[in-house]
């Protein structure tokens, strides 16, 4: 394999993986890019000499030259497949990338429809009964944010209260809680009840199934809203997370109640709530202000 500004034990390496571990084109040439770096960073020394002293500050100077963390994380990840062959093959005593990790990135949010693309994607009535089950689905899922797995694990009976308006789910850690469920996603199971009798058999206990009467997979959910997002001319992909993080970020604006929403959400911390939702700090600052009394002036 050719690779060009490298010398011979990168351009080894290369070979190596191409040769032996079979690498995809697409990963080589990242291979060859981050042992390119790598060069350039050792700036002529030679790379059976380097330390894990001069692994830390190449990851300083990548990072102070604006690499993301999950960047640099992979650059990581080759040079430490280098240096792992180079002890296996050339006889280096240690590997000077081991125990290194790259900084921490911030996390990522997930994007949330504005409440105008929330009215657009559900507003539109159903045609047909699979369509009459999916928009019991997103209803659902925007009314309570309720998880993928959640919602996929309902059955018929199990969790919904129409007297209370409420709807209980086991998430993450088999914690169960309590979620209200909206008018309109109540509207919209109620017409899915009607409908399911017909497709479900007696025996299936879930409460969203298939055109053959088959609990819906997670997959399956995730595939159906997508298609609904693109039906309704949204222009955005739109998966179940988006709808949970819709309900959560909407809910938040017009309450301004953090610890509301985190008990909604199923978050064991308050510190997940206050990083899933995108907080406008001008506002939070603005309640602060009015509500706190030493910061009156």
């Amino acid at each position: 394999m050719n690779a060009p500004g490298l010398s011979d034990l990168p351009t080894a390496y290369l070979d190596y993986l191409a040769t032996q571990r079979r690498a995809a084109v697409l990963t080589l040439e990242n291979y060859r890019r981050d042992l390119q770096r790598l060069e350039q960073l050792a700036a002529g020394r030679p790379l059976l000499e380097l330390d894990p002293h001069d692994i830390r500050r190449f990851v300083a100077r990548l990072h102070g030259e604006g690499l993301s963390g999950r960047s640099i994380a992979r650059v990581l990840s080759c040079w430490r497949g280098l240096f792992r062959w180079l002890v296996r093959q050339r006889g280096l005593a240690a590997n000077p990338v081991d125990g290194i990790r790259a900084p921490k990135s911030p996390q990522r949010l997930p994007r949330a429809l504005s409440p105008d693309q929330a009215q657009a994607l559900l507003d539109p009535p159903a045609e047909g009964a699979l369509e009459v089950r999916d928009l019991a689905m997103f209803e659902l899922f925007y009314s309570s944010g309720l998880r993928l797995a959640e919602l996929a694990a309902l059955e018929v009976g199990g969790g919904l209260d129409p007297a209370e308006g409420m709807i209980t789910v086991t998430g993450k850690r088999g914690k169960t809680r309590t979620v209200p469920v909206g008018a309109q996603a109540w509207g919209a199971l109620q017409a899915w009840a009607t409908v399911r009798a017909g497709i479900a058999g007696a025996d299936q206990p879930a409460l969203f199934v298939t055109r053959t009467g088959d609990r819906m997979s997670p997959g399956a959910i995730r595939d159906r809203l997508a298609r609904r997002a693109r039906a309704v001319g949204l222009g955005v992909h739109v998966h179940p997370h988006m709808l949970r993080h819709s309900f959560a970020s909407h809910v938040l604006q017009s309450s301004g109640d953090l610890r509301a929403v985190q008990e909604m959400l199923g978050h064991a911390s308050i510190r997940s709530t206050q990083v899933y939702t995108h907080l406008d700090f001008q506002h939070l600052a603005k309640v602060y202000d009015a509500a706190h009394p030493r910061a009156r002036k």
